[in-house]
């Protein structure tokens, strides 16, 4: 028995064997991935609206950085799974989940990006707006 026959039995197993259909409702790994990072960015968007309505209170300057920080890692992980999915939407790889990902991951940034901005204004006594420089043009 050869070394080369050795090693190509195992690779000749796994290609006769057809694969298994995914049903609608069955949870892989690319779609149990793909949901838990369309999860997080969607917090972080929920997180990133709250910090922008009240920029100046509590939740501004640390609420923007959570959720950028979940915008960040709905984007990553959700392109990493799009990177590596075999097939498109609905072969159990997590393809929509991906997309959600990334989609609300940039919705997020763009969130917390927005409230940082303002919350740094607040602090600083001026508004984020540029109001202060409305009665010089004039």
């Amino acid at each position: 028995m050869s070394v080369r026959y050795v090693l190509a039995a195992p690779v000749a197993a796994y290609a006769s064997v057809p694969p298994v259909a995914v049903g609608a409702s069955d949870l892989t790994v690319g779609r149990l991935v793909g949901a838990v990072a369309a999860l997080v960015a969607l917090a972080g968007v929920v997180v990133g609206a709250l910090a922008l309505a009240r920029s100046s209170g509590r939740i501004g300057g640390r609420g923007g950085g959570v959720a950028l920080v979940a915008g960040l890692f709905g984007v990553v992980v959700g392109g990493v799974d799009l990177a590596v999915a075999d097939g498109g939407p609905g072969t159990g790889n997590g393809v929509v989940g991906g997309v959600v990902a990334v989609v609300l991951g940039l919705v997020a940034v763009v969130l917390s990006r927005l409230a940082l901005v303002r919350s740094r204004s607040h602090r600083a006594g001026r508004p984020a707006d540029g109001a202060e420089h409305e009665g010089a043009h004039q």
